[in-house]
């Protein structure tokens, strides 16, 4: 027997012979994570979870847009149209516009005026008084408005004034304007206008609103004699043309009367005409009248006064035995 004794054999030697060497070690937690847990229910829930494919408790993710694709927009900058820039325009920008493409073409001017319709008494005596307006507000702060400072203050607009009354009155009147009615109209508007227009200290200053009093006056008898040939000078019976007219005249110190002589003469000539057609009717009433006294036939219906007439017709002789001819 030999001296030398075994060594003892470590203890982690037997550990390593106890586990098998086909054995992976990987797979041990694995395998405990394998197993299906049962879920367990929530604090809140008093039922299980439910097994149906549809989940209808489930919140389902929000449904996204359909993507179109938009053209991209010209962020250029440009120029608006005519169309749009003339919606932008006031009245007072067009008129210049206009004024300053007829000054460079005069031949556009013709195309302005066919296109244009015609003014209205309604419009053009509101253009008048817009005028008149801006003569009463370009008065200065003067006690006596009538002085010969106030009148060189306000000299343009009074010029203005006067030369739009000159420009839009020969158009109402006629061969231009073939209705009387209209005509008339607007003379009566312009005439009370003339008749707001101030009065100066010195005299020749009011040289200008006596000539349009006299200028107006004439457009009224021009009117009027073309009145008094269309239907029987209708137009001049009715309407209160004459008071109106009159009333005109006190209102300018009788510087109307060559109108309202020549409306008195025509009313006058169609009142006499009248006057005579009546008196003829009457005569030819009690014409016959006599003749149905001669003929006994006064006071019978129409029916035996037409027989009655017949038969003195077809009978001379009964003719002179009522005294209708001579024996």
């Amino acid at each position: 027997m030999s001296s030398l004794a075994t060594p003892p054999i470590p203890p982690h030697f037997y550990e390593q012979q106890r586990l098998s060497p086909t054995r992976s070690m990987s797979q041990t937690p694995s395998s405990s994570n394998s197993r299906k847990r049962k879920a367990s229910p929530s604090n809140g829930d008093d039922h299980e979870m439910s097994t149906s494919p549809q989940p209808s408790n489930a919140r389902l993710p929000p449904a996204q847009p359909i993507s179109r694709k938009r053209a991209r927009p010209n962020l250029t900058g440009r120029p608006l149209t005519v169309d749009r820039l003339l919606e932008t325009l006031d009245k007072d920008s067009l008129r210049s516009i206009l004024r300053t493409l007829s000054d460079r073409n005069p031949q556009l001017r013709d195309d302005i005026l066919n296109i244009a319709p015609r003014p209205s008494v309604n419009s053009t005596l509101e253009v008048l008084r817009q005028y008149l307006d801006r003569l009463r507000a370009s008065f200065p702060l003067d006690p006596n408005p009538r002085s010969d400072y106030s009148y060189d203050r306000v000299r343009p607009q009074w010029n203005d004034l006067l030369d739009a009354l000159t420009d839009f009155t020969p158009h109402f009147l006629p061969p231009n304007e073939s209705q009387s009615a209209t005509s008339l109209a607007y003379l009566d508007g312009v005439t009370q206008i003339i008749t707001e227009l101030p009065e100066w200290d010195t005299a020749q200053h009011n040289l200008a609103k006596q000539n349009a009093y006299a200028e107006i006056s004439k457009a009224w008898s021009t009117v009027i004699k073309e009145a008094s040939k269309r239907g029987g000078g209708i137009q001049l019976q009715y309407g209160g043309w004459e008071e109106k007219l009159r009333a005109h005249n006190q209102k300018s110190a009788g510087q109307m009367h060559e109108a309202y002589d020549e409306l008195a003469s025509a009313l006058g000539w169609l009142r006499q005409s009248s006057t005579n057609q009546n008196q003829n009717q009457n005569f030819h009433s009690r014409q016959d009248v006599r003749n149905q006294l001669f003929s006994g036939t006064y006071g019978l219906d129409q029916g035996q006064h037409q027989h009655q007439h017949q038969q003195q017709q077809q009978s001379p002789i009964m003719n002179m035995r009522t005294g209708n001819g001579n024996w």
